[in-house]
């Protein structure tokens, strides 16, 4: 027989049937025990009676969260018995064979609660279980519908969905590289991709002219309390569009994706507002305003277009300059000169997408003239020579015929954590890190063999104790 999904049941009332899952709870009422029983689906009550001896017994050994199969008769409830608050509220299951596929050792938590009040270092050590509880299956389930949304739309728009490579090259673009050496290559490493950046754009090159991906982005960059070493980013690109066009793109997909998904949201203003980050900046203290109306009110949405950055910005620290966002961003000059002597007053065709007081994404226009682009890293210091080098592909591919282009990377993690009204990206993302990179459930970063060091010609040198 055929195993059923527990809200299926209903479609069966008086036959028989097998269903199989977690048992939520374990009942005893006089000498009848009540079982419910969880599947992906939901709950279902299954009753044990003493006139069926062996089942019965076997029953009286079943603790929470042991793994069940169960085949039976599917009746109604008796009157006063029925639970409106569950899908199968109104049938029950009595046993006819039961199977125990694997017995669970007490949960080190309770999933029956929200799980808020749990330490995050437990919940993630324990994910698996931690992805068990109601809450938590439910934002899986959004993450997934919202994501076969924006495949749907941008397909309809006649975009082509394409996967770009894990294995890429460190360049200087901002955040720090994740290196992966090569064993074939001694000496040589690949860098883990900060984004599909630079794929995307020779994509572009290759007349792709409407590209997205679902794409991951992995940076390994300093803890900080809203960031995780790998995200997940919806990358777009476009040929020949305005940033008028992208940004209009954008609004287009957010405002059909809310009304579709999360009817019970209200977005605060259609079209979207858009702002210099200079009038932002003024008016507001911050290029992330909180446009909301009523900050108490958990379901309401205020997005924002912030444009115009600066294309650079003064490094103190390192005493340097660096980009305000990355150096393939699109200067709002030409003028070599003007860009290497006063990178103070070069604004850029940049712009941020904002919601609630959270950057959710950003985007530009990008740098399609070899020389402007060389100008703009020879400003954050690096020597021409080595930019050529660094960026070959980019001087062979632009000498093909290169489109103007441009595109927008919206954050997956953080919208869907401002949407549901979590307080971090981590409640939305199947297997996160801690804030300081490490994943607890896999024990990662961890050591390698001294052999798998061999073979890669790596050696670890300790610092030593200052």
């Amino acid at each position: 027989m055929q195993r059923i999904l527990n809200t299926e049941t209903a479609k069966y009332l008086g036959k028989t049937v097998k269903v199989a899952g977690w048992v939520n709870t374990v009942r005893s009422h006089g000498k009848i025990i009540f079982i419910d029983l969880r599947d992906r689906s939901g709950l279902l009550q299954i009753i044990f009676t003493p006139d069926k001896e062996n089942l019965y017994t076997l029953a009286q050994k079943i603790r929470p969260e042991w793994v069940i199969g169960v085949e039976g008769k599917v009746s109604k409830r008796p009157r006063g018995m029925v639970n409106p608050k569950i899908e199968t509220g109104n049938i029950e299951l009595h046993p006819e064979n039961l199977e125990i596929f694997s017995q669970a050792k007490t949960l080190p938590f309770s999933i029956d609660t929200l799980g808020y009040e749990i330490s995050e270092e437990k919940r993630l050590k324990y994910r698996y279980l931690d992805l068990r509880r109601e809450r938590m299956r439910k934002n899986l389930k959004i993450r997934q519908k919202v994501l076969h949304f924006i495949r749907d739309f941008l397909t309809n728009q006649e975009f082509i969905e394409i996967d770009t490579p894990i294995l890429t090259k460190s360049t200087p673009e901002g955040a720090r590289d994740f290196l992966v050496p090569s064993r074939l290559q001694p000496g040589k490493f690949y860098a883990l991709p900060q984004s599909p950046q630079q794929y995307k754009q020779m994509l572009q090159v290759a007349g792709i002219e409407k590209y997205f991906q679902i794409a991951r982005a992995l940076r390994d960059e300093d803890p900080r309390a809203d960031r995780q070493a790998e995200h997940t980013q919806l990358d777009i690109e476009i040929s020949f569009a305005s940033q008028k066009e992208i940004l209009d793109l954008v609004e287009r997909l957010y405002v059909n994706l809310v009304k579709k998904l999360f009817p019970e949201k209200r977005v605060t203003k259609i079209p979207f507002p858009r702002m210099t980050y200079k009038k932002t900046m003024e008016k507001y203290g911050t290029d992330k305003p909180d446009l909301r109306r009523n900050k108490e009110n958990l379901n309401e949405l205020a997005f924002a277009f912030i444009t115009d950055f600066p294309m650079f910005e003064w490094k103190e620290g390192e005493k340097k300059w660096g980009v305000m966002h990355h150096p393939f961003t699109l200067p709002q000059t030409e003028d070599i000169k003007k860009i290497k002597k006063e990178p103070d007053k070069i604004l850029a065709f940049q712009y941020d997408f904002v919601l609630n007081g959270y950057e959710i994404g950003s985007g530009s226009l990008r740098t399609t003239n070899l020389e402007v682009l060389t100008a703009v890293f020879e400003v954050l210091g690096h020597k021409k020579q080595d930019i050529k080098k660094q960026f070959r592909h980019y001087f062979d591919a632009f000498r093909y015929g290169v489109p103007p282009h441009g595109g927008i990377a919206p954050g997956i993690d953080r919208f869907l954590a401002k949407v549901l009204n979590e307080p971090n990206i981590r409640e939305v993302i199947p297997f996160p890190k801690t804030g300081d990179n490490r994943d607890l459930m896999m024990d990662v970063p961890s050591e390698v063999t001294e052999e798998q060091l061999k073979e890669l010609h790596i050696k670890i040198v300790k610092r030593k104790n200052r």
